[in-house]
């Protein structure tokens, strides 16, 4: 059948489609050496990564990323490299398999970066976040596998530990950034298939990248929090200044409000995005540790307890500061809508007085105008009668047989009274009064 005869489809079905199979796990079998770098970026930053794998890969003869890789796994002989583009970071996975045993006397075992070029290494785009090696050995304490109680290079004080995947591996690791400026953690594979521990590697490396992800909110909330206090002082002293204020220092008060509340959602702005992208990072590492069926481990505190303890403090700082800053824009927005409310009130009782002031003008005029009326209906008529008695002049000459003052003043009342009815009809016909 050929492509016409199908429906058409939605152009980004395919990407979508694909997009349940991203970033796939990889069958692992131990023991292997990794090292896990996360490299925080911007936009530039991840063109930039993108362009330092495709450089690094065409040294080493490998095809490069086009534009729409999001993720690549390479095997380069020395080492396997794993590249994942992230929204805020990527991240770049080493993994080796170690030439030499894990030694007996507890030494730190050899790492993946001891095989990636240290130069293009350096090189690498943005700004380290997270950096994590990560041992996975045989079964516990067999020739050739690192023996947890003689891991010195995990500081017993904080040490944690879990049996994870149904009590088929251990997990050992301290939380602590050591003289290398890398975390360190070691995984025992007891009876782990190759797929199950790929899942197990790669949820382990994501409990410990989106932890530090979750973490950037914390010093937004930090800083945010001096300037919520001053916020919340200034409104204190807005919010007695109003209920005391008269109508004059209501402008002032209406700017400081103003002022007040482009600052509060100027924060708001700068500080949502990071306090919501935290949030879903806090339910990563939450969903995470679930995924690795972890349980109590000869007494040591689990993983899952250790963030519950440790991570607890930071997401309701986050949760708290952007709760906090929710709470004072509406509280902002009410005072704004009540000093509006109360000004715009003001303002209407001074338009009521304003028309009241327009009708008492307006009827003074119509007494004016009902005046001056008066005056031009004597005017009009006394310049009528002068014109009849002009006329009765003529018409005595013709045999009119009365004087013309006779006329005249037989004329005036006529004359006036015919004046103010059509200066009356003229009002009524303009004005539409009611006769």
């Amino acid at each position: 059948m050929s492509r016409a005869s199908y429906p058409t489809q939605h152009p980004q079905r395919v990407l979508l489609h694909n997009e349940v199979h991203a970033r796939p796990p990889e069958a692992l079998v131990a023991p292997l050496a990794i090292t896990h770098i996360v490299m925080l970026t911007d936009a530039m930053g991840r063109d930039a990564s993108r362009a330092h794998l495709a450089t690094f890969l065409r040294d080493h003869h490998q095809a490069p990323p086009d534009a729409l890789t999001t993720h690549l796994r390479v095997d380069l002989g020395a080492f396997r490299i794993r590249w994942e583009l992230h929204t805020e970071f990527v991240s770049w996975t080493f993994t080796v398999i170690p030439t030499d045993a894990f030694s007996k006397e507890g030494r730190v075992p050899m790492t993946a970066l001891e095989a990636v070029p240290r130069d293009w290494l350096v090189a690498l785009p943005g700004e380290c976040l997270c950096a994590l090696h990560l041992w996975v050995t045989g079964s516990r304490g067999a020739d050739g596998d690192a023996d947890p109680a003689a891991c010195n290079w995990l500081r017993e004080e904080s040490l944690v530990a879990s049996a994870v995947a149904n009590d088929q591996g251990e997990v050992y690791t301290d939380f602590a950034i050591h003289a290398d400026s890398f975390s360190r953690m070691l995984l025992v594979a007891k009876a782990l298939s190759p797929q199950r521990l790929g899942r197990l590697v790669q949820q382990l490396l994501e409990i410990e990248t989106y932890r530090m992800a979750a973490l950037l909110g914390l010093p937004a909330a930090r800083d945010a929090s001096a300037t919520l206090v001053s916020a919340e002082r200034e409104l204190a002293e807005l919010a007695q200044a109003i209920r005391v204020s008269n109508r004059d220092a209501e402008p002032v008060l209406l700017d400081r409000l103003t002022r007040l509340a482009g600052q509060v959602e100027g924060q708001y702005a700068a500080t949502h995005s990071r306090f919501s992208a935290s949030s879903a990072y806090f339910e990563l590492v939450d969903r995470r540790i679930q995924d690795i069926g972890e349980s109590r481990l000869g007494g040591l505190q689990t993983i899952g307890e250790f963030m519950e303890r440790r991570l607890s403090p930071a997401r309701s700082t986050c949760a708290w500061a952007a709760r906090r800053q929710n709470a004072l824009s509406e509280r902002v927005s009410r005072m704004s809508n009540l000093l509006r409310t109360r000004v715009e009130i003001e303002q209407q009782q001074n338009n009521q007085a304003l028309l009241a002031a327009m009708n008492r003008r307006g009827d003074l005029q119509l007494r004016l105008q009902s005046t001056v009326e008066g005056l031009s209906v004597a005017a009009i008529t006394y310049y009528i009668v002068g014109l009849v008695s002009y006329l009765a002049k003529g018409a005595q000459k013709l045999g009119w047989g009365f004087s013309p003052e006779s006329t005249a003043a037989v004329a005036i009342p006529v004359v006036a009274a015919s004046v103010w009815w059509s200066l009356r009809r003229l009002h009524h016909s303009m004005f539409g009064e009611v006769r």
